[in-house]
């Protein structure tokens, strides 16, 4: 059974106009905005027009409400630029050490290993201790006239017998004598870098080290040539 509609609206162009403009999901444009003030002006009572200051608090809210929206924008631009900058920046340390603290030390089997110690108080000794994964003793050896601040130290891949080990990644420990009493230390080695990544979760740039994974490029202290 067919059913007529007595409502003379049904039908109207503007229906299809209606329905069309719910995609903007109830969204004001800059259209809609002066659709509205034109609107209000048209019907507004001529003997009691709309203060100067009302209609300027008007246009200034959407003013800066617009703004904010194109400013957003902006920085999100910005933030693409400088993300693009940085991966290009950090490229260049392809190749190059960067310092860092870990408990872990490469040794490429072709230059020496670098480490570094950072003593906040004097000490009497400083002793390191290279080992294998295993726990396996390598090598250990004393850094001389501890100071405080930075102590620099190599490892030059050989064993307690002088023989030059595998390249790989060892375990590497160090203890400070502060009157009398050893305690084990934070260290911070040089390790190649061997590319550059950017993340797409949100944490920026990272570097790929040579045998110790993934490091963000905040965490590097220092950059070394060799």
């Amino acid at each position: 059974m067919n059913t007529i509609s007595n409502n003379p609206l049904d039908g109207m162009y503007w229906d299809d106009k209606k329905k069309a403009q719910d995609k903007n999901n109830g969204a004001l444009t800059q259209a809609d905005f002066f659709a509205l003030l034109t609107q209000q002006l048209s019907y507004q009572d001529p003997t009691k027009p709309v203060e100067n200051d009302q209609m300027i608090a008007q246009m200034t809210n959407f003013t800066m409400a617009d703004g904010i929206g194109s400013l957003n924008e902006s920085f999100k631009g910005l933030a693409a630029s400088m993300t693009s900058n940085q991966a290009l920046q950090a490229s260049s340390l392809v190749g190059r050490s960067v310092l860092t603290q870990s408990n872990q030390m490469v040794f490429t089997g072709e230059s020496l290993s670098r480490g570094q110690i950072n003593l906040d108080r004097p000490a009497d000794n400083l002793r390191v201790r290279i080992e294998k994964a295993n726990g396996e003793l390598v090598s250990t050896f004393n850094v001389n006239n501890p100071a405080l601040g930075k102590n620099d130290f190599v490892w030059d891949g050989t064993n307690a017998n002088g023989e030059f080990m595998d390249a790989g990644v060892y375990k590497i420990i160090v203890e400070a004598n502060f009157n009398g009493k050893n305690e084990s230390i934070p260290v911070q080695v040089f390790t190649p870098v061997s590319s550059v990544s950017m993340a797409n979760n949100g944490q920026g740039i990272t570097l790929n080290l040579l045998g110790l994974g993934s490091i963000k490029l905040s965490d590097v202290l220092e950059v070394s040539y060799g």
